[in-house]
């Protein structure tokens, strides 16, 4: 059985988003979608210097609004304004050096995706786990689906059996619909770990600790 997991590529996701990865034979970057300016693909939060949670955002370059984030791109001195900006933050700032080194964190890209899948990658390669990505852009799929079909339409062409979604899409998917093309709907239960960006949590805790989140 082939299990597929569709999501929107964020900017160093709490462990719970990795057990999309540990439990699906493929992940999908969902890319063909408009980029949400108030969400989580370009920022987290990071706790400050006085103990607050403070936003770490990815300077992007100015872009329509219906842009898809497939077509996101960093500003021309992204890396520099973050490089910067990660001083605010205790976590990174005294990291042991090579903990940073295993983070691509100041490695610009052509577009934010190209960015983020990069970093993604290696907070798989800490984790220790193996799950290939593929974006939905590459995929060809008929931009006039919305929603639950246009999930559907990724799922069917990349053979799946099943598909495994977060705890909060329940509202969103019929089960209904996903079995009347021969696919199965699987959702994870809640997340009862650290709500922590891995980021943090990586310049300041063994991977090990980490992975008994993500299972």
């Amino acid at each position: 059985m082939t299990t597929v997991a569709i999501m929107q590529p964020y900017f160093y996701p709490y462990a719970g988003y990795f057990r999309l990865f540990s439990r699906a034979d493929l992940f999908v970057l969902y890319d063909c979608v408009q980029f949400p300016r108030r969400g989580w693909v370009h920022r987290n939060r990071l706790t400050g210097a006085g103990g607050q949670l403070q936003w770490l955002t990815l300077r992007l370059a100015h872009a329509a609004q219906d842009t898809a984030i497939r077509d996101m791109r960093l500003e021309a001195f992204a890396m520099e304004q973050l490089a910067a900006d990660l001083r605010r933050f205790p976590a990174f700032d005294r990291a042991e050096p090579e903990r940073r080194a295993r983070l691509p964190l100041l490695e610009g890209g052509a577009t934010l995706v190209d960015y983020l899948e990069r970093n993604l990658k290696a907070v798989l390669d800490c984790l220790g786990i193996a799950c290939p990505i593929v974006r939905s852009s590459s995929l060809e799929i008929d931009p006039s689906l919305r929603g639950q079909q246009r999930i559907l339409a990724i799922a069917r062409r990349l053979g799946a059996d099943r598909y495994l979604n977060a705890p909060g899409g329940r509202d969103l998917y019929e089960s209904d619909a996903f079995a009347g093309v021969g696919i199965e709907l699987e959702f994870l239960e809640p997340a009862t770990g650290s709500q922590a960006s891995l980021l943090e949590r990586l310049c300041s805790e063994e991977p090990e600790s980490i992975r008994a989140d993500v299972r």
